[in-house]
């Protein structure tokens, strides 16, 4: 009964704070919504207002009885809700500074009855003395602080930041107010909080098992499309040593049958001569004389011809042992070139790897229309298209493992230290090769008589002296004594070797022109590309431009395309390559992303195909037809020089600013071989400090393993591919 009276007078204690505080609380209220009233109604209704406030009549405070019990959320009415919140929506507009239209912080009240932020009005009267509402004359001594104001803020900014407060944090809230809870209440509270505990552990765990359980069915579905993939290849992969182990019988047996046919056209030539000479017996002096030459040994009788006959087949037999060692040394070289390059398919397997597969799986379905479109492919009864290509690639890949140097030209001048050579190019026929760089001098050599002499110091056959260091030299494919040259000045200029004379020379471009290229198809067209962002067609019947291309970046290089004068690839400092249709210049017809740095060449090597290489240290591959990134080179250093590009059918080769220089295969990503440029000249310059020596130009011959290749040195070899 103790404890029952304590309660309950605990309870009164409680419900008569909570009482008060309302009453506090409602009283503000009403105070501050006079307040407000005194800017938003006429004076009468203020008047009214006051009156109703100071008498306590005012139906907007309602009476608050410390006994009265909170009514539930049910009993409040619709109307008085909305009326609320309409309420509060009026006393957050009246609340904003009519200057900066934000709450108002630090308020001020102004001697007309407006109230601004202290910063906005102070900012304001610097520039204006008048209200801002009114235009009522104003100044800084018309300024008084509303504490009033400033309290109502206070609290309502309280008030919102207790609206936006999750109930967790009202709570504790109130909880750190001293709000009492009793024991009941507290229990009441632990089961609600455990059973809610539960119900979120219910739900996570069944999250965790969705999440785990959808996971599982889609590394299933991957592994199933792998194993797939997997069997797909298998398959091929079964084919393919089916249809190859075939024709690898069909090669042993018709290598048989050569065997076979040689040994009995042997036997005929060995065995004609004895047989013809013992059936003439009447001349025997023809027949002794025959005997003595062949068996050494005087023909009389009959044991004589026996030892004769015996004589001839150990000679025979010893010819046979003869040519079967020489077959053996044969079979031991070609078995030593077999493990050569069983070793070279190990070093690159991954990569050949997915060569395979790339075509095997492009390739599986199109082998009728491959046989129809593609006739200088072999194809053999069971050879599935994509096998006959990749058979390709793989002997080509294997084919050549090294660099050999068959031939050095040495540019070094007394009368100039600058010796790179910027760019090398074979004229059309691949009987002489041009030089051109910083020495300001086209050097044309004979390569007949750099491979046959063995002087360290060629003299070029031509030499044309130029006004400015040159970057690029194209030689035309039709008029094979026609050659242009790019200098650094800006200067396009078309030369005759023949007369060592000048016959064209285009200066539209502002600063320096870095490429040059004549037409395979239009030997009168010439297209060319300068740091002045320009790119411009040229003619050699018109001293002017034909066409002109102005683009946002550098132009660091340009190249026709082989199979037609009206397509043009360009490499710029923009890091991308645009290919263009001269026929329509307005925007490119593709342009080609991936480079991170400029793109310093750009070369084809069929109508299709067209090589890349950028200051990034990568080479890439792209088709032009299709728009589409093929394949990208890795393995050299480019990373601030033009160290010079060079494609042929099957070979891409760039130089490296390690003064080495790197062949690629097109379908592999990784160089097949590399040369160091080594002497003990460059030795003794690395020990006096010059040692950033690096590969400026590259230049094949036209259907050859023969490379030329030049570094900054002035220094340039001639090498060949070997196995």
């Amino acid at each position: 009964m103790a404890w029952s009276v304590f309660t309950l007078r605990k309870e009164n204690r409680s419900f008569g704070s909570l009482s008060l505080f309302l009453s506090k609380f409602y009283f503000i209220l009403s105070r501050n919504f006079v307040y407000l009233s005194l800017h938003t109604s006429n004076p009468k209704t203020v008047t009214k207002n006051m009156e109703e406030f100071s008498t306590g009549t005012d139906p907007r405070v309602p009476a608050v009885k410390p006994d009265s019990k909170p009514s539930s959320l049910e009993e409040v009415p619709l109307e008085a809700a909305s009326a609320a919140v309409s309420e509060d929506a009026e006393v957050d507009k009246d609340l904003l500074c009519p200057i900066c239209m934000q709450i108002i912080k630090d308020a001020f009240l102004t001697s007309c009855g407006h109230s601004f932020c202290y910063m906005c009005i102070i900012t304001h009267l610097r520039n204006k003395s008048d209200c801002p509402c009114c235009s009522q004359f104003l100044t800084n001594n018309q300024l008084f602080p509303n504490i009033l104001l400033d309290k109502l803020l206070k609290k309502t900014s309280a008030r919102q930041i207790s609206k936006t407060a999750s109930p967790v944090e009202q709570f504790r809230q109130a909880l750190q107010q001293g709000y009492e809870v009793t024991i009941k209440e507290l229990d009441n509270l632990l089961s609600l909080l455990a059973e809610k505990k539960r119900k979120m552990e219910q739900e996570e765990a069944e999250r965790n098992m969705q999440i785990l359980l959808d996971f599982l069915q889609c590394l299933r579905k991957q592994k199933v499309d792998e194993l797939n993939e997997i069997q797909t290849d298998l398959q091929f992969i079964k084919e393919d040593i089916n249809s190859v182990e075939r024709h690898r019988v069909d090669l042993y047996r018709a290598r048989d049958r050569y065997s076979v046919k040689l040994r009995m056209l042997g036997d005929d030539s060995s065995t004609r001569k004895p047989w013809s000479s013992s059936m003439d017996k009447n001349n025997s002096g023809i027949v002794s004389s025959s005997l003595n030459i062949r068996g050494g040994m005087p023909a009389g009788n009959l044991q004589n011809k026996k030892i004769d006959g015996k004589t001839q087949l150990s000679g025979h037999v010893s010819q046979r042992k003869d040519a079967l060692s020489g077959a053996d040394s044969q079979g031991f070289n070609q078995s030593g070139l077999s493990v050569a390059r069983k070793k070279r398919i190990h070093a690159q397997f991954n990569d050949l790897q997915e060569c395979y597969l790339q075509k095997r799986r492009q390739l599986a379905n199109q082998l009728h229309i491959k046989q129809e479109s593609d006739k200088n492919v072999i194809h053999r009864e069971g050879y599935n298209a994509g096998l006959a290509d990749f058979q390709s690639v793989l002997s080509t890949f294997t084919q050549y493992s090294r660099l050999r140097v068959i031939a050095e030209v040495r540019l070094g001048d007394l009368f100039h230290s600058a010796n790179i050579v910027s760019s090398i190019e074979f004229d059309r026929d691949d009987e002489l090769f041009a030089t051109a760089g910083v020495s300001r001098r086209i050097k044309v050599f004979d390569l007949s008589m750099v491979l046959n002499e063995l002087a360290d110091v060629h003299c070029p056959v031509v030499e044309m002296s130029t006004r400015s260091k040159l970057s690029c030299l194209s030689w035309n494919k039709h008029w094979k004594n026609h050659i242009a040259s790019s200098d650094y000045e800006g200067i396009v200029t078309v030369w005759d070797v023949t007369t060592r004379q000048s016959l064209m020379e285009y200066e539209e471009h502002e600063k320096r022109a870095w490429s040059v290229d004549f037409s395979q198809t239009d030997p009168s067209m010439l297209v060319s590309g300068s740091d002045d962002c320009k790119v411009k067609v040229w003619c050699t019947k018109q001293e002017a431009s034909v066409i002109n291309i102005d683009m946002k970046a550098n132009i660091c290089c340009v190249k026709y395309n082989p199979g037609s004068s009206n397509f043009i690839a360009v490499g710029s400092a923009d890091h991308h390559i645009h290919y263009y249709d001269l026929r329509n210049i307005s925007s490119p017809l593709h342009v080609f992303s991936g480079h991170k740095k400029a793109v310093s060449y750009v070369k084809f090597l069929s109508e299709n195909e067209l090589a890349s290489a950028s200051t990034d240290s990568t080479l890439r591959l792209w088709d032009v037809k299709e728009n589409l990134p093929l394949r990208t080179f890795k393995g050299h250093t480019n990373e601030k020089n033009f160290v010079g590009l060079t494609v042929n059918s099957e070979y891409i080769a760039c130089g490296s600013e390690t003064n080495e220089v790197y062949v690629y295969h097109k379908e592999i990503s990784k160089p097949v071989t590399w040369h160091r440029f080594g002497s003990q000249e460059m030795e003794d310059a690395d020990e006096d400090g010059g040692g950033s020596h690096f590969i400026s130009a590259v230049c094949w011959k036209s259907d050859s393993p023969t490379m030329l290749t030049a570094n900054s040195q002035g220094t340039i070899k001639v090498l060949v591919l070997a196995a």
